[in-house]
């Protein structure tokens, strides 16, 4: 797409009914496409026949992905009127309910095919609604949030709360938007009422207690933008919680946030859940084990990762060969355990374990390279991992 682009080709073309080639990536729901052509030129604000414009149509999908796209290309260009028409419209459709919304909007009869999705990078999940051949994303309550805080409406934590614990679904976007506009808040007033939950006695109201305090261990401060003054006493919290808590959901996102502090104490936490019977606690577990990239300094912690490499779960086995196919203090336990993954279903996981053991100059990656099968050469523009056992081979051979 950038290449016709830098050849030449109009961003703002249409199709036969005149509709530009932006409405139908937002149609489409490709944020790839959509950021390529609005760097290309193409114009959010363009009026349609319709009356609409591009940005109206992408907060009328339910993509708050998209929708954060469009707007970091409207720059200071959206009047006050265009920013109250965009806040009514999400809020329209959050109030109405995706299928009800489109119902209304299409007027087809019939009961709508609902699927889940993950978008484009992993974070957050969405149900997408389809009827009468067309589709929108459940997730105006995001778009919503994420217009409110864009334009400067200020919605207070209950407001945001209430609007997460709607779903009840901490992996939904309407629930990562509110926790993220919170945490980027990064005041005393949000980290106070965070903490005020994280002994209420709905497991899902800890759980976005949970969330906000690991987000705001990881945002940066306004004065010194790579420090986070909360670091610190996220990690007081968070140390404790671990031992208290009983619901896996809560319990996880906990040892998520540990994950990504720095203190040896840490590594004492998550050997004690290696047999959870929840594969979202046991999924957690490896990232608490190492705090460099060299060495595992907690006694247990290769006992603790080559258990989990036989994890029933999948997911779990997947998360320990992705701690560890990078991992540079090679050894013959961690070999041992990369050496595991070489019959994996999963071909990412065994494409990891070779160039794990590549990198460790350990002579089974030439072949566990035979066992990784046939590969799609679209989906693997960069090619560095597929190369390691060739570099190994040329290390060998001098």
């Amino acid at each position: 797409m950038r290449d016709i682009l830098r050849a030449g080709a109009d961003p703002e073309t249409t199709d036969a009914h005149g509709v530009p080639a932006l409405c139908l990536a937002v149609g489409a729901f490709d944020g790839y496409v959509v950021e390529v052509l609005l760097e290309a030129g193409a114009d959010p604000l363009r009026p349609l026949p319709d009356g609409s414009t591009p940005i109206l149509r992408t907060v009328t999908s339910g993509n708050a992905g998209l929708t954060a796209g469009m707007l970091r290309h409207t720059a200071n260009r959206l009047a006050e009127e265009d920013q109250t028409d965009l806040v009514a419209c999400a809020r329209r459709w959050y109030e109405t309910g995706a299928e009800a919304g489109l119902r209304q909007a299409t007027g087809a009869p019939g009961p709508a095919e609902s699927r889940r999705i993950t978008d484009r990078y992993g974070y957050n999940e969405y149900h997408v609604i389809t009827l009468g051949g067309a589709s929108v994303y459940d997730g105006h309550g995001a778009v919503l949030t994420c217009l409110e805080a864009r334009f400067g409406v200020h919605r207070s934590f209950d407001d945001l709360l209430a609007r997460a614990v709607a779903r009840g679904d901490g992996s939904h976007a309407d629930w990562s938007e509110a926790t993220a506009v919170l945490a980027g808040r990064l005041d005393e007033e949000t980290w106070e009422a965070a903490l005020a939950l994280r002994s209420d006695l709905d497991p899902l109201r800890r759980l976005f207690a949970a969330d906000l305090v690991r987000l705001f261990s990881i945002a940066s401060g306004p004065v010194i933008p790579d420090e986070c003054p909360f670091e610190r006493r996220a990690l007081d919290v968070l140390l404790p919680w671990a031992v208290e808590e009983t619901d896996p959901a809560v319990l996880a996102s906990v040892l998520c946030g540990l994950s990504g502090l720095d203190d040896p104490r840490i590594e004492g936490v998550g050997p004690a859940y290696r047999a959870h019977p929840d594969p979202r606690v046991r999924i957690q577990v490896p990232s608490t084990l190492r705090r460099t990239r060299y060495a595992y300094t907690h006694p247990e912690a290769l006992d603790v990762l080559a258990a989990l490499a036989r994890d029933p779960d999948a997911g779990v086995r997947r998360t320990v060969c992705e701690e560890l196919h990078e991992f540079e203090g090679r050894g013959t336990a961690v070999a041992d355990i990369l050496a595991g993954f070489l019959d994996e279903d999963d071909q990412l996981v065994r494409i990891k374990a070779v160039s794990g053991l590549a990198d460790a100059d350990d002579p089974r990656c030439v072949e566990g390279a035979r066992l990784i099968g046939p590969v799609d050469p679209a989906e693997w523009p960069d090619t560095w991992l597929l190369d390691a056992v060739s570099r190994y081979e040329r290390r060998r051979d001098g």
